[in-house]
């Protein structure tokens, strides 16, 4: 009988769970809006429901459950410390959900999730050496190195998005200033937009309008659809954030030396010229021994790179306890 594990993608406003094969197919799948109103057990029963659907009537042996959250997670335990977007300190979510479905389970970050799917069965796959760098609203990452993906002493190695690029720069969620993301992170951009926009409102007429207005509308995907129209200001602060995310990934690749970087993510998506223009950045800039063999690809599962994740994750970690 074939293997499988259940992927579990747990984020502030979806949650995506998915049984996955060893060949990292999707053989069933669910959608729906997570709970965050009815806290952690209201979850853990959404998830326990979904999983139930889907394991039912699998023709696969199903090893357990991998699950991706956007937060810090203790390693041994699987509880989850704090997840921002949940709201969530100090939940054992491992324990709940295994209890709940009779599986065993293994909690993950939610980018080192995806790096496993990329690095499986996606735009890494073959390579040993490789980081994976995810632009979104924020801008985590995940890092293998010949073979192993980085954990770290405390299980938060990843945490790319703050790496400092401007010791003066806008005061990051983290509390330190001019962090990666707050110059080419989602929310970064935008707010960088909010204030082009106050100083300069002629500057920002285009954005102002396609925003209806409102200032306080102008996001990242509205910056990156006016650059794609040819506005000067968006143009400023795409420019900006390639720089900066040039900076941030020409430090990794020195650092780390990885013979792939793989970008994905949703800045990456509404401006897929930040690919090439960092691979032509890094090849510049970065040291000529740790670039000479790189190789700077797209991100290739999309919204699914997650839950694959997290099974393969499973998979890999259940197998290995055995």
């Amino acid at each position: 009988m074939d293997l499988s594990a259940v992927g579990v993608d747990l984020g502030g406003t979806k949650i995506a769970v998915a049984l996955v094969n060893e060949q990292g197919r999707i053989l069933k799948s669910s959608r729906f809006a997570t709970d965050v109103e009815g806290g952690a057990s209201a979850v853990v029963a959404q998830i326990t429901e979904s999983v139930n659907r889907l394991v039912g009537n699998s023709d696969s042996s199903v090893a357990g459950i991998g699950v991706g959250v956007a937060g810090q997670i203790e390693a041994e335990s699987g509880v989850v410390r704090f997840a921002p977007n949940l709201d969530w300190h100090d939940v054992p979510l491992q324990s709940q959900l295994s209890a709940a479905c009779n599986l065993p389970v293994v909690i993950t970050n939610d980018v080192r999730a995806i790096t496993w799917g990329e690095w499986q069965f996606g735009a890494g796959k073959g390579c040993d050496n490789l980081i994976c760098a995810f632009v979104g609203t924020g801008i985590g990452g995940g890092v293998v190195i010949d073979g192993n993906v980085v954990s770290g002493c405390s299980n938060t190695a990843g945490e790319i998005g703050h790496i400092t690029i401007d010791l003066q720069g806008t005061r990051c969620t983290c509390g330190n200033r001019g962090c990666l993301e707050t110059l080419a992170g989602g929310w970064g951009i935008a707010h960088q937009a909010h204030q082009a926009v106050a100083a300069d409102p002629a500057a920002g007429a285009k954005l102002l309008e396609m925003a209806d207005g409102k200032a306080e509308e102008i996001s990242a995907k509205l910056v990156a659809d006016a650059y794609q129209k040819g506005d000067a200001l968006a143009k400023q602060l795409v420019d900006k954030a390639g720089e900066a995310l040039v900076a941030g990934m020409v430090s990794l690749v020195n650092a780390f030396n990885p013979c792939r970087l793989i970008l994905g993510g949703g800045v990456i998506d509404g401006l897929p010229e930040l690919v090439e223009r960092v691979e032509q950045g890094v090849g510049e800039k970065g040291l000529a021994a740790a670039t000479s063999s790189l190789q700077v690809v797209t991100a290739q599962l999309d919204e699914n790179a997650g839950i694959i994740g997290a099974a393969a994750f499973a998979m890999q970690s259940l197998k290995s306890e055995n």
